[in-house]
């Protein structure tokens, strides 16, 4: 079977990459490197794949443990063409302007990478038919909701940060094309991911680096937050279970005159993918001193605005469609990125 893995170089996308091959799935990836982060560390990863990144042009594949293809979502001649090209079974996307912070800043970015990007996946789905699509939203389309745990069942309809509104865009995007085109489509509310090779803008880096060069960092909030912090290797391994089992149309839970926002008569459906188990952040933060043997010099601050005090997922429905949900320890976790890190920073 052929997967398309978008953003695989990108954190998820490259566990991703590498768990399906292990599986028998063969691999094209796309990404378009930019330069949200250092590109050094999304080359690093496609390297790990054994993709040789001396000469990397746009729109033309390299070979390694995966295909891997540098192209951006943005570009819908060039994604169309992939997608006739290669004829894909299923697709995973997993590119996105990410970030709720940078939203603030930069709010454009999500409009083209998260909603224009996932509009030509999904027209390329309707030329080219694919068994089902699967992609990432956010725990963060609860914004407001404060009745948690948080379930799939809840409405989101008053999202704190362009970041979350572009993800609930892409919800009801995939809900239109799987009503109207019948494209099985399943989206994914990611908590608080983390884990080895992850994003230098996420807290578990930042807090680790500054720790390692003895300086200070910022802890929002006061430190009074808490997250459902869910291992990487727990998210994909939910993703690669349910990549082979596509929502069908005319489900028979779905009640019109009292419409659950998860499922649909049509083939489409939502999950979270989240620990279960909130943690508080400053028991994160102790964690990650007691990987490092080290305490941190933390300056407190006040919430910062598009956060959220608390996130917590119910995992219910997912552990009946695919038997499997997170439960990895924030001490597992952290140890595992910890190590990673020292072996990619050797000074």
């Amino acid at each position: 079977m052929k997967v398309l893995v978008t953003g695989a170089a990108g954190f998820i996308g490259h566990h991703l990459s590498k768990l399906l091959l292990k599986e028998g799935y063969e691999v094209v990836g796309i990404d378009n490197i930019n330069d949200y982060y250092d590109p050094a560390l999304k080359i690093a990863r496609l390297q790990d794949m054994n993709i040789n990144t001396e000469h990397i042009e746009y729109n033309v594949p390299l070979h390694g443990d995966i295909t891997f293809v540098k192209l951006d979502l943005t570009d819908k001649d060039e994604i169309r063409n992939l997608f006739e090209k290669f004829g894909f079974d299923f697709v995973v996307n997993l590119a996105a302007q990410a970030g709720v912070r940078y939203s603030l800043i930069n709010p454009h970015s999500y409009v083209d990478s998260n909603i224009t990007g996932f509009l030509n996946i999904l027209e390329a789905c309707r030329a080219f038919p694919v068994k089902h699509l699967v992609y990432a939203s956010s725990s963060s389309v609860y914004g407001l909701n404060q009745n948690i745990p948080f379930k799939t069942s809840d409405h989101t309809d008053h999202p704190l940060a362009m970041y979350a509104a572009s993800k609930k865009a892409n919800e009801m995007m995939a809900h239109s094309y799987s009503q109207l085109y019948d494209i099985p489509t399943t989206g994914l509310r990611f908590f608080t991911v983390y884990g080895p090779w992850g994003r230098p803008d996420m807290a578990l880096h930042i807090f680790t680096k500054a720790i390692v060069e003895d300086k200070e960092f910022e802890v929002f909030n006061f430190g009074k937050m808490s997250r459902d912090f869910t291992y990487v290797a727990d998210i994909v391994e939910s993703v690669k279970r349910l990549i082979p089992l596509p929502p069908k149309a005319n489900n028979p839970d779905f009640d019109p005159k009292h419409p659950n926002p998860s499922i649909s008569s049509a083939p489409y459906q939502i999950f979270n993918i989240g620990n279960n188990s909130p943690v508080e952040l400053m028991d994160y933060v102790h964690a990650i001193e007691d990987a490092l043997g080290k305490k941190g010099k933390i300056v407190y601050k006040e919430i910062q605005p598009g956060d959220v005090p608390s996130t917590y997922a119910d995992v219910q429905s997912l552990y009946d469609y695919i038997n499997f949900k997170p439960s990895t320890t924030i001490e597992e976790g952290i140890q595992a990125f910890v190590k990673r890190y020292l072996e990619l920073n050797k000074s």
